[in-house]
């Protein structure tokens, strides 16, 4: 039988073609090694698997591969060191791309709205349409268009996606298909779980949300999703840039940065290095506060023939606006009538804090077909914080009650490790894509002394006077040595049986062991002490339409065991206690057509057990937590997302989720906590082509929209709607031979008031005002 060769949605494993034929995959797909060789690269005679084309499909590309004496696999793969040098003609040819986790995107690709598939996502190369589960990327040129600072500025492109506690901005808390909460362990790097406050930085080359339970790929998990940042990593043809911004927004609020990235080989040994600096000091939007925040992200790669290893590095150091932002008028159940860039703690409101993380991937091929794979990540942070923090309101004499809190030495370390194997084999006249492995974590989040003042209730909002308030020193111990050890183990096993040409059952099980102490206190109380373990199971069902479309339909479950520092309303959280568990029901529709449009829809029901539910006790100031009964959320998702013609670039999204607490003594019936029901996002990027000479021209807005959100568990208050309108230009040139980029962004072109998310009514954040910024990219 003939390899059909017109359908591009298959991709290829490392090593499933011998080493003799690498040179005939690589012309197949960049038209040859030669051309590349061509541009004046250094090509080692070693490099290994890197770029995933299609070459075909179904039973017709396996019997094919298989009688080439490739063994079962039905895929090719391409030199790391082509895969980094490959002209255009690669992406002419239309090819489905996946990356392995050790492995670079290609410089081609890398410009495309349409996102590029990493394998540290799903653990595997299996392509998205014969996956039985929504994966929304978005993409590193979306990255360079947009400039987010933060992991929900870049995800307010992908559907059901809202803001949550942030902790006073410093950290991301990203709602997915309404759960989520800040440090869930929902925020992955490379595939491995973050406990630092932020994870979005200019080392990133794209961001993915994998929907809906993922404890069958990452163990303990909320039902949401999983949002995983993929690094940029080393590639094989030396290049440089330098940025340098400056920016503004009202009131003389103003700032600038530099980024400087750097890469290249080690001579022919298939080594290649990285760097990327970046370096930001700007005011805040609001009255006062300064941010500034500095990373060192060095990598080191090598490109064999049978493995790839990848090792980064990101260290950063950062000083960051504590900021609440406002309250709610207890009257009017509106937020307060003030100008929304008046802060209403103090300029000693602010987090300093340093990050390490270490990761290390290595992807090896084994025999024809079949692959292992080790990764290993340790993060940690360290931070201090000082805050005025509102208690309470008095609209009458228009004063607020502060109160000077504070929390010293900070420490939360993670540390991961995973080692699986996958491959192909045949059973029964049908392929089966296997993948068997096991993965461990210990994680730890530690605040050492927590400092709580005496409330003070003078503050004028309408005519506030600053700096008569000293930072607090008040250290209680009964609060202090807060601390959550959490260590977790699983084994794991997942077969993708290609029942025929177009069916696919995928079937998985996770077995989970965990146990977990959380408390606080001099001397200490457990108020968590669990010891458990679980078995999690995974079903799915593709259907390929034609080569660019499927039809799927699965079952997925989630568990995360029920902690908590603070005492909880039943007293200890033993093993007694049930943990959190999620099971979803989701059919859709995939469509990725290569070198154009990716898109999906879901349709989706997600049920959660055991809730832990917070509210805030405006007596005595303190967080409560008890154990509601049951949550649901369903909905419908809509995603879209790359190229509709050699002009015009999109991305966009629509989401309608109903999501309540369903089962509860006071809050059945209640929408869940900072979720919208409808959310939408659209952007259009048109390249206007060649001015004077061979000058290019981009131009692109976005717009996004989120409605009303329930500010706290009990519906008591909403935050309002809002759209949000964003518009940027890039300008190409050349100085000196020199590639030259301008480009300029205006965020919140209308410069709207409007509100992310609440903790309660005394935390009400603000989206920032109007920011204009200028950014000249210089390459060498």
């Amino acid at each position: 039988m003939t390899p059909q060769a017109d359908s591009p949605e298959e991709a290829v494993r490392p090593g499933d073609r011998p080493a003799a034929r690498e040179e005939e995959a690589v012309g197949a797909t960049a038209a040859g090694a030669a051309a590349a060789r061509g541009k004046g690269a250094t090509m080692p005679a070693n490099a290994g698997s890197g770029l995933r084309p299609a070459t075909g499909t179904g039973a017709a590309a396996r019997e094919t591969a298989g009688a080439a004496g490739q063994g079962t696999g039905d895929r090719v793969s391409v030199s790391a060191a082509d895969a980094s040098l490959a002209d255009d003609d690669a992406t002419a040819l239309g090819s489905v791309v996946v990356v392995g986790r050790a492995e670079p995107v290609p410089v081609e690709y890398e410009s495309s709205y349409q996102p590029v598939q990493d394998a540290s996502t799903l653990r595997s190369l299996t392509p998205v349409l014969e996956t039985p589960q929504v994966t929304n990327a978005v993409s590193a040129q979306v990255l360079r268009d947009q400039r987010p600072r933060y992991m929900d500025d870049a995800l307010f492109n992908v559907s059901g996606i809202t803001q949550g506690n942030t902790l006073a901005g410093t950290q991301d808390t990203i709602m997915k298909r309404g759960f989520g909460g800040n440090r869930d362990g929902s925020i992955m790097h490379n595939g491995m779980p973050l406990v630092q406050g932020r994870g979005m930085n200019a080392a990133a080359e794209s961001v993915v949300v994998l929907k809906g339970p993922s404890s069958m790929f990452y163990g303990i998990m909320d039902p949401g999703g999983v949002v995983n940042v993929v690094s940029k990593k080393p590639q094989l043809k030396a290049r440089s840039s330098l940025g340098l911004t400056a920016s503004t927004y009202a009131h003389g609020r103003t700032g600038g940065g530099v980024t400087f990235d750097t890469t290249g080989p080690i001579a022919d040994t298939g080594l290649a290095w990285r760097l990327v600096a970046d370096y930001v000091n700007e005011d805040y939007w609001r009255n006062f506060g300064k941010r500034k925040d500095l990373l060192v992200a060095p990598s080191v790669a090598w490109y064999g023939k049978d493995t790839q290893a990848v090792f980064w590095y990101e260290f950063r150091d950062y000083d960051a606006p504590f900021d609440r932002g406002t309250v709610l008028n207890p009257d009017t159940k509106a937020p307060l009538d003030v100008p929304a860039n008046r802060r209403l703690d103090e300029p000693m409101n602010q987090m300093k804090g340093k990050s390490h993380l270490a990761q290390f991937s290595l992807d090896h091929h084994i025999v024809p077909g079949w692959s292992g794979h080790v990764s290993l990540s340790y993060n940690r942070e360290t931070y201090d914080a000082d805050q005025l923090r509102v208690m309470g309101i008095n609209t009458t004499a228009h004063t607020l009650r502060r109160r000077a809190d504070g929390t010293k030495g900070a420490l939360s370390t993670d540390s991961y490790g995973t080692a699986y194997v996958d491959g192909s084999t045949q059973l029964l006249g049908m392929q089966h894509d296997v993948q068997v492995g096991m993965d461990a974590e210990y994680r730890k989040i530690y605040r050492a002394d927590m400092i709580r003042g005496t409330a003070n209730g003078n503050f004028n909002y309408l005519n506030p006077v600053y700096g008569l308030v000293a930072p607090g020193t008040n250290v209680v111990a009964s609060d202090s040595d807060q601390r959550d050890q959490l260590h977790n183990q699983s084994l794991f096993f997942q077969d993708a049986v290609h029942l025929n040409d177009q069916w696919i059952l995928t079937a998985g099980i996770r077995y989970l062991h965990w146990t977990q102490i959380a408390g606080r206190g001099r001397p200490f109380q457990r108020n968590t002490d669990t010891d458990d373990s679980k078995w999690l199971p995974r079903l799915g069902l593709v259907y390929k339409l034609t080569p660019h479309s499927s039809l799927y339909a699965s079952y997925t479950s989630s568990l995360k065991p029920i902690s908590t520092i603070a005492p909880h309303s039943s007293g200890l959280i033993d093993s007694s206690v049930k943990p959190e568990t999620g099971k979803s029901w989701e059919i859709g529709a995939k469509y990725e057509m290569p070198g154009g449009l990716t898109g999906s829809l879901a349709l989706f029901d997600i049920r959660k057990k055991n809730v832990l539910v917070s509210q805030f006790n405006s007596v005595t100031g303190l967080t409560e937590w008890r154990t509601s009964g049951a949550a649901r959320s369903r909905g419908m998702e809509l995603d879209v997302a790359g190229e509709i013609d050699s002009r015009w670039s999109t991305i966009g999204s629509l989401a309608v989720l109903d999501a309540k607490t369903t089962r509860d003594p006071e809050y059945a019936g209640n929408r869940l906590w900072n979720v919208a029901r409808v959310t939408a996002s659209a952007g259009a990027v048109y390249n206007v082509g060649e001015l004077l000479g061979s000058d290019q021209l981009r131009v692109g807005a976005r717009a996004r929209y989120s409605g009303r959100r329930p500010g706290d568990s009990a519906n008591s208050f909403w935050l309002p709607s809002f759209t949000v309108a964003d518009l940027f230009a890039t300008y190409d040139t050349a100085i000196m031979d020199r590639k030259v980029r301008f480009q300029f962004n205006v965020k919140n072109l209308t410069d709207r008031t409007y509100y992310t998310s609440s903790v309660n009514e005394y935390g009400l954040a603000l989206g920032d005002a109007r920011q204009v910024s200028v950014t000249a990219s210089f390459e060498f």
